[in-house]
């Protein structure tokens, strides 16, 4: 089928977040006009804004997304990394203690892009704004309704600032409002059936704190200690993200049971606690840069399945955060959303905006990334004390037992290392972990003896201690 030219077409976003933007990146090529429809008023540098709050935790962009990114919005990683983030290679720049053991520390095999979400966010909308003179954002208008039929979606009904209602009339109405969506309510009320949802809810908590970073620490890595789920405790993390502005963003996280406070006195007597208490003693020598310390207990693992619809209306799709939304522990949301939209103008480039069945066509494409993320969120999850929801699928005991196997392989085998890299990342299918020879080795085990310790180098160590003179080069660690 030969797609539409772009004379004429109009696509309204609904959502001026980070899917939104990157949806209007998507579509710019193919409309004349793209209008993104934000209720918040946006800021004009990168700090919070009151429709994220879950943006003053730690946020990392994995390789496979970020590769998303720059597809969709060329030139973007190079920005993010001109205004303060980081580019860390993994597992290089990486201490982790996962719940099978340390990892070592090998030669680049996957990267992170790693800064605040607010800095993500900005660049982001700043690029494609920059890019896309013909996209036009307006702040603070409500979505009031979706126009159209149970056949077709026209357009959108608005509530502006100045307290008017408006029509946007458009040929693709792209839902990226979060999780916070209406979707499945505005389907309803044009005559679609009830949308098929499922949950899994580990009760998760995240504690939040920024920290001024160690002088001398512009290459340290990112740390943190992961939760064995295979263990009937709650499951308990810390991290340090080195951020911009010479700052440490420190995230605890604790499920039913074994949730982190908002007391600051505490903060670092639960990093402590932990599996490792690494996190707690690199924060006991740093200053923290506020008295507050933020916390979330959004974290549910939600899913809604439009792709099953029994019918859909030609002329909306819904995306991102709206479609499905993981425990933020694992960093794949940003990546599904990019990876989702490179599915949906691959459809939009092969048949044209306005296409009959490229709205349902589309919805059943981005569920590919959304599915693979799920699976791997939520296998875990449920597995923590007090967890409720969907339970595992059949068989999924025997795939538990195998990649626990192959983590473990991975704290010692780079080829294993590797693999494991490449699905959690999202830069391969989950399918890749059944290659013979990750298979093969993953049955052999790890062959080497286990870190007792984190691989952090001498000079990390003294770096953290406050004496950045220490000779030992940074980044060769021991073990």
């Amino acid at each position: 089928m030969t797609p539409t030219s772009p004379k004429h077409r109009r696509a309204v976003i609904i959502g001026g977040g980070m899917a939104g933007m990157l949806a209007a990146a998507a579509l710019a090529d193919h409309a004349e006009k793209v209008t993104v429809i934000e209720r918040d008023q946006l800021p004009n540098s990168p700090i919070p804004r009151k429709g994220l709050p879950q943006a003053r935790h730690v946020h990392v962009l994995y390789s496979g997304g970020a590769r998303a990114f720059e597809s969709l919005l060329p030139g973007v990683t190079e920005r993010w990394l001109e205004a303060g983030a980081r580019r860390i290679p993994l597992p290089t720049g990486l201490v982790s203690y996962t719940a099978q053991g340390w990892l070592r520390r090998w030669s680049e095999m996957q990267f992170m892009i790693a800064c605040t979400r607010d800095l993500l966010d900005l660049v982001v909308r700043d690029r494609v704004m920059d890019q896309h003179p013909h996209v036009t954002l307006l702040q603070e208008h409500e979505l009031l309704r979706l126009n159209g039929t149970a056949d077709r979606v026209t357009g959108v009904r608005v509530l502006g600032p100045d307290g008017q209602e408006a029509d946007h009339e458009a040929d693709l109405v792209v839902d990226a409002s979060g999780r916070g969506s209406r979707a499945p309510h505005w389907l309803t009320d044009l005559g679609i059936p009830t949308i098929e949802e499922a949950e899994v809810d580990s009760g998760l908590v995240y504690a939040s704190r920024l920290y001024r970073a160690p002088e001398g620490s512009e290459s340290f890595p990112l740390v943190n200690v992961q939760s064995d789920p295979n263990t009937p405790v709650p499951g308990q993390t810390a991290t340090i993200e080195p951020v911009e502005g010479g700052r440490w963003l420190v995230t605890l996280s604790g499920t039913r049971g074994g949730e982190p406070t908002n007391n600051p006195d505490e903060f670092e007597k639960f990093a402590r606690s932990i599996r490792h208490p690494v996190v707690g003693e690199l924060i006991s020598t740093t200053t923290p840069l506020d008295q507050t310390v933020t916390v979330t207990r959004s974290t549910v693992n939600r899913r809604r399945y439009f792709e099953k619809a029994k019918s859909w209306p030609d002329g909306f799709v819904v995306i991102g955060d709206a479609v499905a939304t993981y425990n933020p522990l694992y960093g794949q949301g940003m990546s599904v959303a990019a990876q989702g939209l490179i599915k949906l103008r691959n459809e939009v480039r092969l048949q044209g905006l306005a296409a009959h069945g490229l709205a349902r066509a589309a919805q059943r494409a981005l569920a590919g990334p959304a599915a693979m993320a799920w699976e791997l969120a939520t296998s875990q999850d449920i597995l923590y004390p007090g967890a409720v929801g969907q339970p595992p699928r059949a068989g999924a005991g025997v795939a538990t037992r195998y990649v626990n196997r192959l983590m473990r392989t991975a704290t010692g085998r780079p080829a294993v290392c590797a693999a494991f890299l490449d699905v959690i990342t999202l830069s391969k299918p989950a399918t890749a972990w059944g290659h013979p020879d990750t298979v093969v080795a993953s049955l052999r085990g790890p062959g080497r003896r286990p870190l007792n310790e984190p691989p952090l180098t001498d000079a990390e160590w003294a770096i953290a201690a406050g004496n950045s003179d220490d000779p030992t080069p940074v980044g060769v660690p021991k073990g």
